[in-house]
């Protein structure tokens, strides 16, 4: 398992109980919230928001849940204000680990945080102790039965995808944040499914775990996902695939 991009596909292989489910609209609401926020609620003029509608479209969630989540984002409902954090930390064998959290708490997320880091082997760093190991990049995951690579390479590198990349059955395409839109819809234009696309952080490098560490790892990845105030979890760890299920 190397990065986001596996880790990220397995955990939605996991997420079918509806207790996960839930989480996942939670998830999903506070998000669409705090873009509506920030940048309004017109989905056409807030990049932010329109990925976060087609991510609670992927997921199913009630019309209803995303309007009201808009609303209170915009101030036309009263809602919680929740505020953008992101920690840092050291996992099991020294695998570097950011977690994006949106809280109404800081204190209470910290403090849980920091107890999912500590039983798992692992620690908090201060600010900035591994965001260097990571890169801001736009992450479209393909199927492979969607497009042979010389077609999507083609499609994607002339829209301004800076790479393709082989990962098992699936192709990433990497792009700048800023090319990111652009990128997705001319994949879509040309009438290609996409299974997964996101603003992600990839790891500049990775950190093989195997044995003990690995199984802390993936239990610490578990524990931060299922924290109802942590959005996103990165992590450099390489762990072996039979070991996650």
């Amino acid at each position: 398992m190397s990065g986001h991009n596996k880790w990220s596909t397995i955990k939605h292989k996991k997420a079918a109980t509806d207790a996960k489910r839930g989480k996942i609209f939670t998830k999903l609401i506070k998000e669409i919230t705090v873009a509506a926020r920030m940048g309004g609620g017109d989905p056409n003029a807030n990049p932010r928001l329109r990925l976060a509608l087609i991510n609670a479209r992927t997921e199913n969630m009630p019309k209803e849940n995303v309007e009201r989540a808009i609303k209170k984002g915009t101030g036309e409902l009263e809602g919680v204000s929740y505020e953008e954090v992101t920690y840092e930390g050291y996992g099991p064998g020294g695998a570097a680990v950011m977690v994006e959290s949106l809280t109404d708490n800081k204190n209470r997320t910290v403090a849980e945080v920091r107890h999912c880091f500590t039983k798992c082997g692992g620690n908090l760093a201060a600010a900035g102790g591994v965001a260097y190991l990571f890169e801001k990049k736009g992450d479209i995951t393909v199927s492979k039965s969607e497009a042979d690579e010389d077609r999507l390479m083609e499609i994607a590198l002339e829209a301004g995808a800076e790479d393709v990349r082989d990962e098992d059955d699936t192709w990433e395409v990497i792009c700048a944040p800023a090319d990111f839109e652009t990128v997705r819809g001319a994949i879509e234009a040309a009438g290609i499914d996409i299974a997964e696309a996101e603003v992600t952080m990839l790891p500049a490098s990775y950190t093989a775990l195997e044995g003990k560490e690995a199984e802390q790892m993936v239990r610490l990845m578990d524990m931060l996902e299922d924290n109802d105030d942590v959005q996103k979890v990165y992590t450099n760890a390489d762990i072996p695939d039979e070991m996650v299920g």
